[in-house]
């Protein structure tokens, strides 16, 4: 555990509430998001991201400073999943692309309360009882498994367990109503098929963290670390996914190097279980080589990509 002084979780609180405050007035009116804004807040995320970075190495120290930055890059490089499965989302919705953002912002509410008390249970759990890092390690194993092998399980936005609970709980109707959640209907409120996406969207994120989570306490046990690199990655995933928009099927080895990495992680997790639990003879690996790892596969997964375009798909009737 690092001496995280008090004043420097205030000072993340509020870079975050401002932040957060600054998007929303920002995009107040419903646009659709061209290349060059999504391109700008882009860059504004990841300096920040960076920025806050340098805080953590000078106050906190150089360890806690390269387990933040590796945390970071490393949820960053997970969430492209979930840009993946936001397009599956708004495309199974058909929500119109001024309303995206709106949808978004929701989710990234959402996610950042819903992974701080994942991420508090399982800093909690870790320090308690540090033989289920194995169990961790053994979650990555499955997932790299499923990642390699193609058989990653499908997303159906139309059966997600939020959505339809959250139709036995309100009425939502079948027609978008602006950038309302709610409307009123025959003297009763009924939601709009924005809310059913923000509630597919939180689902997602729910299963997202079931890799993500046990990734990111192999670099590093401490909360404060853990929480403000998570944090960092959900901001920037609105202006990344504008980005990106329509050229994620270009970043088809990009998957593989994900794979590559959780599995990485996994060794990485059963050595540092091994290490507190059984010998400390048994080596670790330093953060400082697994930020080169995530940095490296990532880049190369990226420039393969880019170099061997996907293979074009045939009709077969």
């Amino acid at each position: 555990m690092h001496d995280v002084p008090f004043w420097l979780w205030m000072v993340f609180a509020v870079t975050v509430v401002v932040s957060l405050a600054v998007d929303l007035l920002a995009h107040r009116t419903a646009h659709v998001i061209g290349f060059r804004e999504a391109a700008l807040w882009s860059a504004g995320w990841i300096g920040l991201a960076i920025a806050f970075g340098g805080v953590v190495f000078l106050v906190v120290g150089m360890d806690a400073g390269v387990e933040y930055t590796t945390a970071w890059l490393l949820e960053k490089s997970l969430s492209v999943d979930n840009l993946f499965v936001f397009a599956l989302i708004f495309g199974y919705f058909k929500v119109p692309r001024a309303y995206q953002h709106r949808v978004l912002f929701l989710g990234v509410l959402g996610a950042l309360v819903f992974r701080g008390l994942f991420l508090a249970a399982g800093v909690a759990v870790v320090d308690r009882f540090t033989a289920v890092l194995f169990v961790f390690a053994a979650i990555l194993f499955y997932s790299t498994y499923k990642i390699l092998k193609g058989e990653e399980e499908g997303f159906d936005p139309g059966k997600s367990l939020a959505v339809r609970l959250l139709r036995k709980v309100i009425p939502v109707q079948d027609d978008y109503a602006g950038p309302h959640f709610f409307v009123r209907e025959a003297g009763k409120r009924v939601g709009t098929p924005l809310l059913a996406v923000v509630a597919a969207i939180e689902a997602a994120d729910l299963v997202f963290a079931v890799d993500s989570v046990p990734a990111v306490l192999a670099v590093s046990s401490d909360l404060f670390i853990v929480y403000t690199s998570n944090a960092f990655a959900i901001l920037g995933l609105r202006a990344l996914y504008f980005l990106l928009a329509g050229l994620l099927d270009r970043f088809h080895y990009l998957s593989v190097g994900l794979g590559l990495i959780l599995g990485f992680i996994g060794v990485k997790l059963v050595l540092q279980a091994a290490h507190e639990t059984i010998s400390t003879a048994v080596p670790e690996i330093p953060s400082l080589l697994s930020l080169a790892v995530i940095v490296v596969v990532l880049s190369v997964s990226i420039a393969v990509s880019m170099m061997r375009p996907p293979p074009q798909k045939t009709d077969q009737n």
